[in-house]
């Protein structure tokens, strides 16, 4: 069987380290290179024997590997058009995209096949799907979004939780920049039937915990998917790999993945 060689951008962060440890481990796939911030401590340190940690994608990509991204959104959009210039496949599992930088992932995906999800657990992915489902059937009740996680996280709301968002607001044809309700203050501001509450807490050191709340009158239903360690992403992750790796050009989620590429 043919092994499947990857690069890892974001090598050191928790993510990229345990991507690592489990796609050694799994057999399936060589790791072939391990990228991180031009400062970071780690440049030059040898990751696995004969892997340097670089801070180059561009000088060890030779274009047949499967680049997995999980740093910063402009990290993302640089790795991206190294990518489309060697012919490399994608795997991005960083968050916190502006509009202009989706649209420019967007775009490449009419020339490398790229898969991008904010989270690639199968179990949020299921979550997605029961949101789907009763945003439909629920269309008359109120939506509040809770999401909480570690206090290191640095975008809010989480990626999760907007694709959560736009899922709803898709189902039930609402604008999402018109319904969104960050938060809540003031004392005279009445909640409209439409909108949707949309809420992060960062503490401790919670992986991540998504919870949608769905009110009609005399009853609420609570959908709630908590994640206990990373090592469910990063197993979608490495499965969302063996998918992109046969395809061509395209934009690809985990629900092709999860629906064996249909």
């Amino acid at each position: 069987m043919e092994k499947i060689g990857i690069i890892i951008c974001g090598i050191c962060g928790k993510m990229g380290s345990l991507i690592l440890k489990l796609a050694s481990e799994m057999g399936e796939f060589v790791i072939k290179g391990g990228i991180e911030r031009k400062d970071h401590p780690e440049i030059g340190k040898e990751i696995i024997p004969g892997v340097i940690i670089s801070d180059n994608l561009d000088t060890i990509s030779n274009g047949k590997e499967v680049i997995v991204d999980f740093t910063t959104p402009e990290a993302t959009v640089e790795f991206v058009k190294i990518a489309v210039k060697k012919g490399n496949k994608m795997v991005i599992g960083t968050t916190g995209f502006s509009e202009e930088q989706m649209d420019f992932i967007k775009e490449s995906s009419q020339k490398i096949p790229i898969l991008i999800s904010p989270n690639m657990s199968y179990g949020v992915n299921c979550l997605f799907k029961i949101v789907k489902f009763a945003a439909e059937i629920l269309k008359g009740y109120e939506t509040e979004i809770i999401e909480i996680h570690h206090h290191y996280k640095k975008d809010s709301p989480s990626g999760t939780a907007k694709k959560i968002a736009e899922i709803i607001c898709k189902s039930r044809n609402y604008p999402c920049e018109e319904v969104l309700k960050y938060g809540r203050f003031g004392k005279t501001e009445k909640r409209r039937k439409e909108e949707i509450g949309m809420h992060s807490v960062r503490i401790g050191d919670i992986v991540g915990e998504h919870t949608v709340l769905f009110g009609g009158k005399g009853e609420v239903i609570e959908i709630t998917h908590r994640s206990y360690n990373r090592e469910t992403f990063a197993i979608g992750a490495l499965e969302a790999v063996k998918f992109i790796y046969k395809k061509e050009k395209g934009l690809y989620g985990m629900e092709e993945v999860i629906n064996g590429g249909e």
